[in-house]
């Protein structure tokens, strides 16, 4: 087919080969009851003239459409999430090495969640389902293990009424650990900021955070703990200011994800404090801006991209192999050092 020429469709190309549309369809499908001879004769023309199956057509050959439905975490008009963009990216480039489309779907005013997501479900607009941001209760996930539907998780339930793939990265080790390496520098009064949503990721890294403070002698006041609504720009910057006004103020602060990092570096600065001078930030996840911030964010990388390509990779072999296809995996994030932190200052 010449750049210039357009592409055909399924009757067009009929037309072309002067065969019913049917004969066409199922040669096109592979079916046995068409010759080997004609088969060839209509691939062949297919491909010179570029022959572009429609979603419709593909359905009522395969059965499926083809698609990969994708839960966006926030109502439409409010996709402001660096996190979700390279998820999306990732998502994207693994289900169109694939051969599969993606459509993305969101809760309005009129339709919740798990609205849009039955509506999806019983409509067969898509053959698998990828979600994220799960709940501790998360009712998305709970229905699509009831109903036996292909999806992957991009987090885990703490408790599951079934198998279901899923992949995740190991906060709950993670913070651990941050807890004890910031120790090592001298900290001992720690602040944390979450979201206030009951978000399985926050369960899992506040609960490593707080084991390693415990067992070190240095428990988690509550009054140093600060939850914010999802993109709370307003909110987020208020209870920043406010953990950072305690008398004594805490030496380290983390933050279960980069945005909220952003704005306790935002308070920091309006405040006269120095980062790391004054206190240490530490984020999580690792969004392009981090290393943009000023100072650049010590966070954790979890290779959102990545994460997104493995997703479109799960997906299609849950669809493909059925419940054998069912996998699961935990990642290892990797610290970026980078300016935001250092020893605690001294008393």
């Amino acid at each position: 087919m010449s750049e210039t020429s357009r592409a055909i469709g399924l009757k067009e190309l009929a037309r072309v080969l002067g065969l019913s549309v049917p004969t066409v369809s199922r040669a096109l499908g592979g079916y046995s009851d068409v010759s080997q001879k004609t088969r060839e004769r209509v691939v062949q023309a297919a491909r010179e003239h570029g022959y572009v199956a429609s979603r419709a057509g593909r359905m009522l050959v395969s059965g499926r459409s083809n698609a990969i439905g994708m839960m966006l975490p926030q109502p439409a008009g409010q996709i402001t999430d660096a996190f979700v963009g390279e998820f999306l990216l990732g998502l994207a480039d693994s289900l169109a090495e694939l051969g599969r489309d993606l459509f993305l779907a969101a809760s309005s005013q009129s339709r919740d969640e798990l609205q849009v997501l039955r509506h999806m479900v019983d409509g067969s607009q898509a053959d698998g389902i990828v979600i994220n941001r799960l709940t501790v209760d998360d009712a998305r996930a709970r229905v699509l293990i009831a109903r036996r539907i292909p999806f992957v998780a991009h987090g885990r339930l703490i408790e599951a009424p079934g198998p279901y793939s899923w992949l995740d990265t190991d906060g709950e080790k993670a913070l651990d650990g941050l807890a004890r390496q910031l120790v090592s520098l001298g900290h001992r009064r720690f602040a944390l900021v979450m979201p206030d949503v009951a978000y399985t990721f926050a369960h899992f890294r506040s609960r490593g955070l707080e084991r390693a403070l415990s067992e070190l002698g240095l428990p988690l006041r509550p009054d140093h703990i600060a939850k914010v609504a999802p993109n709370d720009h307003d909110g987020a910057h208020a209870e920043a200011r406010a953990l950072l006004s305690l008398d004594p103020r805490p030496t380290a602060v983390i933050a279960l994800t980069d945005q909220l990092a952003f704005a306790v570096l935002e308070v920091a600065r309006e405040l006269g404090l120095g980062v790391p001078g004054d206190v240490s930030v530490v984020g999580f996840d690792n969004v392009p801006m981090a290393v943009y911030a000023n100072p650049p964010l010590t966070t954790f990388d979890q290779n959102i991209r990545e994460s997104g390509r493995i997703a479109g990779d799960m997906v299609v072999a849950r669809i493909e192999l059925g419940e054998a296809g069912i996998r699961t995996l935990l990642l290892e994030p990797k610290l970026e050092l980078r300016a935001s932190h250092g020893p605690a200052p001294a008393d």
